[in-house]
Parts: C-alpha cells; structure tokens; sequence
C-alpha cells in the first residue's frame, strides 16, 4: 500500500516499510521491502510477497514466522496491528513444513517432513498418519541428547541399517481411510521404496549383537531416567517455538502407557514400535523384572526374531478362535455330505484318531511323598481317561479330565532325557493338576500335540496335528544338536540385558531360554508382540515416568514418579515409595507458572504442591492432564482426536 507523497517526497500518511526475508533464497538475498499501514492484513503482507518475488510456484504450504518473538503469524485477517507487529520486526518467510531425521523406537531412522506451525500434538498426530498409527496422542517427540551430554553419559545413538526417506509424502495430504486391506497405508504400496519402509516400520530388528544392547546407555537411577522424561517437547507448543530447526533428529516414543484398542488387522506398526519400545525397555533395565521373567522375555524376542526373518510374516495375523471353530464345523459338514450314506458318515466318526498308551501319571497331593505310577491312559476327542491297567479301561476310569480349556506346560530336557507334561485343568471343585511322563521323544511328541489340541477344543482328527507333531520334534532336535552352536547363530546374549549377559554363561542361558520357548513356539507372530507388552505391562515398574521434584515443605528434592493411574512420592537416597494418590481421588490441580509449583487437591482434604527441579513444569503438568484424557477415550470410543479437549486438561492455553 503506497503512502501519499508530498513535494519533497515525503510520505504524509501513516504507512511505513516492512521488511520480509524469504527463506528459500538464502541467507545472503536481500529481503522484500514492503509498503504497509497497521491495518494491513497478514494475508496481504504475504500476498505482497509473492508478488515482489515475481516467481511462480506453489506457495501454499508458506507463511510468515516473527523472529524476535518466536511466533507464526498463522492468522491471515488479523491486521500488523493487532499482533502487534512494527517496523522494526523481523519477519521470515518459510515453509512450514520441513524435513526433519525422526529416530524410531526400532532403531530405524526417517526422514520425514514435519510441520513447524502447528503444536507439537498435531504435528505428531500428521507424521503417525503417515505412518500408519492409530491413537496419535499416545506418542510425542523427545529432543535428541546433545553431545555434552552424550559424552558425559556415554550415550550413542541407536545405530540404524539405513535412513528411510519419506519426505516425497506430505503429511496434509493424507486422511485416516487411506488404507488397504490388513490395515497398510495405500501410499506405501504405490513402490517398492515405500513397501520396503513399511517392512522396516513394521518388522522388528533382527540380528542384534551383545555389544548393541552394551552400548546402549542404561539409566541406572532414577535420577538418569529423570533427565530423559525432562527432553520431552512440550505439545501446545509448535516444533519452532522450542528451537527445532530443520534436519534436526527427534526422537518419536511413547510417551502415555495406556494403549488402547490395539486391533492386529489394523496396527501392525503400531505394535511392533510398543514392542520395540517394551524390548529395549527391558533390555535397558529401565522397567526391571525378575530373572524368571527376563528369561521369557528374551523367548518371546527369540520367536519374533525367528519369525521377522522372513519379512512377509508380519502380514499374518493371529488365527481367530471362532473361525477356527467355524472352518472346523464346515469340515465336518463337508465330510458329512460326501458320505453315502448315514452308516458311512457314522463310520468316519468312529474312527477318528485316539491315543492309548502306557504313561507313568503323577497326581500331587498335599502331605504325600508318593511318586509316579504306571498307568493305562486313553486320549478320545477332547477328554483324558486314566485306568490302572488296559485291562480295567473299560471300565469306570480313576482319574477323568476334560482338557477343553485347560493349560497345558512342557516340562523337558532332553539331556536328561525328561519328557513330562503338566496339565492344569480348571473344574467346579478346584484346579486339578496332573503329570504325564513319557519314555522318549515321539511318544512326548505325539501326546503334547494331542493335549494342546484338546486344550483348544479340537481333536487329534484335525488337519493340524501331524504338524504339531512335528514341530514339537523339530524343537526338540534343536535341544538336543549343539546348544552353543545355536545360541551363537541367534545371539543368545542379545536377548538379556548386560547384567544377565555377565551373571549367566551362554551354556546355562540358551537351555533356560529354550525351555521357556517351548511354552509359546506355536503361537504366531502378532500374539508373541502382544504377549511380549502384556508381560511389560503386569511388571511393577512398568509406565512409570520419573521427575525430580521438591514438595513443599521438604527440605531435600525427592521423586515423583507419574503412572497413568497414580502418583507416587519416592526417596531419592534410597529408592522406596513413600506415598501413593490416585487419580480418581483428585479433585483439582493447578499451577503457578512464575514459581513453576503444581498443586493437586484430593478428597478427604489431602493437598500436595511441589516445585519441578529436572524438568519444566509443563511437562510434568502435561503427564498429569494426559492420563486423566487418555481415560475419557473409553467412555468417548476411539471416534476422533479431540486436540482441544488434550490442550485444556494438559494447560496448554496457560503456556500460550
């Protein structure tokens, strides 16, 4: 807008000039000098812009960013006026969405274009849409370490196979229907480039060494995973307000342990990065467990590997239950049919497989020191009958088990040449536990795959049980050939965190690892994921988020640690918890910004108030009013992401 001039050239109006620079020309371009009054629209001023640069190209994704202020100018019909803005501003004009190198739980490394306008919510919410996650507001970006810290602490990065480079795909572009059948974002499947990133969002890694999990940093206090928590990024905030530039690396996590309505059919990279992140986690000791548990958390990461080297698994989904049954009723429907007659189908069902041998049978009872006996046992459809001799089996038997239902545990060691079954079945008068003790391998082989199969309500006529058969002998051989050999091809050591890897020689740990395989070798490779993060999640420690804080009152910093249930008040010297606050006994909270304090008010008249120390309030605010959302989603369903309703219960309009 030019001013009016008067003879000597002097402008008699209240126009004034402003300086824009534009990004894409560099550094070194002189900036666009405009002619402008305070009621200039921002929508103009860019207009303006566009046009002095007398370059035709598509300037959409552009806007104006306020340097000294650190502010987007994102509101086109506010005047210069009402943000404020004068002639001195420095005004840049950029894209707003820019590459960054985003690290993933899976130690794959993306480059992935990110928007710098928005909150860090939603620009999380636009990079998990393109890659095909569900339920967005579960995860968020961390600042990477730097490299003072990174010294200090010895941390390195995860090291990655390759960058995978996604930056052809805008994330604005992209709506939450595009997906192919099992759940694949069609703009994967246009080329072998973006087929090959989804196997890699998809697949877990394989092939890791001890010296990976070695070099990993390990927090060993909870004063070290303080200082992760306190790299979050703070969500009502936009990636340019905290300093993120362009090419920087972030790290995209986990951030609210509440995962909810995980659908195999549709989140095949949603659950692998949680069992990525559950995996290192345990590895990492940062969510500690028992030796019993690590050994079969280091089974359930020995089948997935097993299963991930063949890429083309991770479509395969979990066989349903109920369609098993329905393909079964077909098949006998089918059989059915094709008989002649009524006797020839009566026929066939008569002679369906059965199981009849000679097992020594174990029963415990309490204050009994009596071992096995010999007995005569009948394995028929789904039901287990015991008799004293063969003799006696037609008549009433002395122990009879309905397996349908049951639990059914390998209890083996082929050194020892130990072939035992333990079945826990369930019944109106209590749990019934029994042994069954073989003499050798086939005869282990073909009565744990009938028992399994009637634990599943199918029986030994099943098209599947010479395959259970031998699969069971397939790992037995694997026990039986040379242990080290095997634990050396799969890295054994890989699978435990260091301090196992130093207290167990491969030669104890590959037999207790294998034996705790045999418990989950047949279940298919989405279950083994979800098994792994149902096991994470029954630990203790697990989705616990620490923070340095000092209540008030104290006269020493303690911890807090945040759960999506609860509070807990922790000693820092030594570690124990000294109070527990649920959530559901809170009636409000606040936060006084100036003094960085938060405080809750509980029922019975129970109020707590604390300073942060290891990182800025709002983070720690942010845990809090993120739990408390994430559990209004079972009650709203999963319809929609309500990003207003995330900002008001995090007090994101306070730190606006």
């Amino acid at each position: 807008m030019a001013g009016i001039k008067t003879s000597s050239g002097e402008y008699i109006d209240s126009s004034w000039e402003l300086r824009v620079h534009i990004e894409d020309l560099g550094e070194d371009a002189d900036p666009v000098t405009l002619r402008v009054t305070g009621e200039t629209h921002i929508g103009g001023v860019i207009l303006q812009v566009v046009e002095k640069t007398g370059i035709s190209r598509d300037w959409s994704d552009h806007a104006l960013w306020w340097k000294q202020k650190r502010q987007w100018l994102l509101k086109t019909n506010w005047t210069l006026d009402k943000y404020g803005i004068q002639a001195d501003a420095l005004l840049l004009f950029m894209p707003q969405h820019k590459p960054v190198i985003l690290s993933l739980p899976n130690q794959r490394s993306l480059r992935i274009r990110v928007c710098f306008s928005g909150t860090t919510f939603s620009s999380c919410a636009e990079v998990c849409k393109v890659l095909g996650v569900r339920h967005p507001e579960e995860l968020s970006f961390l600042k990477a370490p730097e490299e003072r810290e990174k010294k200090k602490k010895k941390e390195k990065d995860p090291v990655t196979q390759e960058i995978f480079d996604l930056t052809s795909f805008q994330p604005s572009n992209f709506n939450t229907t595009q997906v192919q059948v099992g759940g694949i974002p069609s703009h994967f499947m246009g080329s072998p480039e973006g087929q090959e990133c989804y196997k890699a969002l998809s697949v877990c890694r394989t092939g890791l060494t001890p010296e990976d999990v070695q070099k990993r940093y390990k927090p060993t206090t909870v004063v070290d995973k303080s200082a992760i928590h306190a790299r979050w990024l703070d969500s009502s905030k936009s990636l340019m307000q905290q300093g993120v530039q362009e090419g920087d690396r972030l790290w995209l996590r986990f951030k609210y342990f509440t995962f909810h309505d995980l659908d195999p059919k549709m989140d095949a990279v949603r659950i692998n990065l949680i069992f990525e992140q559950a995996r290192w986690a345990v590895l990492l000791e940062e969510t500690e467990c028992t030796e019993e548990e690590m050994m079969v958390f280091a089974a359930l990461q020995y089948h997935v590997n097993k299963l991930s080297v063949n890429a083309d698994n991770c479509m395969h989904l979990p066989n349903d239950p109920a369609l098993q049954d329905l393909d079964e009723a077909l098949s006998h429907l089918e059989v059915k049919m094709e008989a002649s007659t009524a006797s020839e189908a009566l026929e066939g069902i008569e002679l369906e497989p059965e199981l009849q041998e000679n097992l020594r049978v174990f029963r415990p009872r309490k204050m009994t020191l009596k071992g096995y006996k010999q007995n005569w046992v009948m394995l028929k459809g789904t039901n287990m009958s015991c008799y004293k001799s063969k003799e006696e089996a037609r008549g009433e038997p002395l122990i009879m088990l309905a397996l349908k239902g049951c639990e059914v545990i390998p209890e083996v060691n082929v050194a020892s040449q130990k072939f035992c079954i333990r079945l826990l079945v369930p019944s109106p008068e209590g749990m019934n536990e029994v042994y069954l003790r073989c003499e050798n391998e086939q005869q282990y082989a073909r009565w744990m795959a009938g028992s399994r199969l009637a634990a599943k309500g199918r029986t030994m006529g099943d098209s599947s049980y010479d395959a259970e058969v031998q699969s069971i002998l397939s790992f037995l051989d694997l026990q039986k050939s040379n242990q080290n050999a095997a634990a050396e091809s799969i890295n054994m050591l890989a699978l435990v965190s260091p301090r196992y890897q130093k207290k167990l020689k491969l030669k104890q740990l590959s037999p207790r690892i294998l034996e705790a395989y045999q418990n989950i070798a047949q279940i298919s490779l989405v279950e083994a994921k979800l098994r792994f993060i149902q096991d994470w999640q029954s630990l203790p420690d697990f989705g616990i988020s620490y923070f340095v804080v000092r209540f008030k009152g104290a006269r020493r910093d303690e911890i807090l640690g945040i759960a999506s249930n609860r509070l807990i008040r922790i000693d820092l010297n030594v570690g124990d918890v000294v109070k527990t606050w649920m959530y559901n006994n809170m009636k409000q909270w606040n936060v006084n910004w100036d003094i960085r304090q938060v405080s809750i008010e509980f029922t019975e008249n129970i109020n707590v108030a604390f300073t942060c120390v290891s990182a800025p309030c709002k983070v720690v605010h942010e845990y809090i009013g993120g739990y408390i959302f994430m559990s209004t989603r079972a009650k709203a369903g999963s319809k929609g992401l309500n990003e207003e309703l995330f900002h008001k219960l995090t007090g994101g309009h306070e730190a606006l």
